[in-house]
């Protein structure tokens, strides 16, 4: 199958490793590289040096829905579209776009605690437990099929 993948943080990259052994990556979407540090230079996410690691292909846009970024990612015909704490929203046009759909993985029991940051959210509510939900994408945000 063949699969493009989303993510940015540490967190992404057990995925993104576990998909390359059973399937063809063929792209890697991340964030840009940004600058931190004491002496803010620019370093680029773990996702993105996983995928340098394996030869993949990496695209890092400012906004997944913009103009430019549309034709690259129509151009790798990816079966299907897997997002894990990718950081952005895909506009709807992108949902569509695979054959399969879209897949995220979120870190938490969805319904609970969508959007950015639900391991915190989690804490910060005192909940005792959280899980990791893999679901179909829908258009809001963390919304749509639960898979598992």
């Amino acid at each position: 199958m063949r699969i493009l993948f989303m993510g940015t943080p540490e967190f992404a990259v057990p995925s993104l490793l576990a998909l390359l052994d059973e399937h063809q990556v063929v792209a890697v979407v991340t964030q840009p590289d940004r600058k931190s540090g004491r002496g803010l230079r620019y370093t680029y996410s773990p996702i993105k040096a996983a995928a340098l690691d394996h030869g993949l292909p990496v695209l890092q846009p400012e906004r997944i829905g913009s103009p430019e970024i549309l034709p690259q990612l129509e151009a790798y015909r990816a079966d299907l579209f897997v997002v894990v704490a990718f950081g952005q929203k895909l506009p709807d046009r992108l949902l569509g776009m695979p054959r399969f759909g879209c897949v995220n993985v979120h870190s938490s029991l969805l319904p609970k605690f969508r959007g950015a940051a639900p391991i915190n959210a989690a804490i910060l509510a005192g909940e005792a437990t959280t899980g990791v939900t893999t679901m179909y994408m829908g258009s809001g945000w963390d919304t749509g099929d639960i898979i598992l």
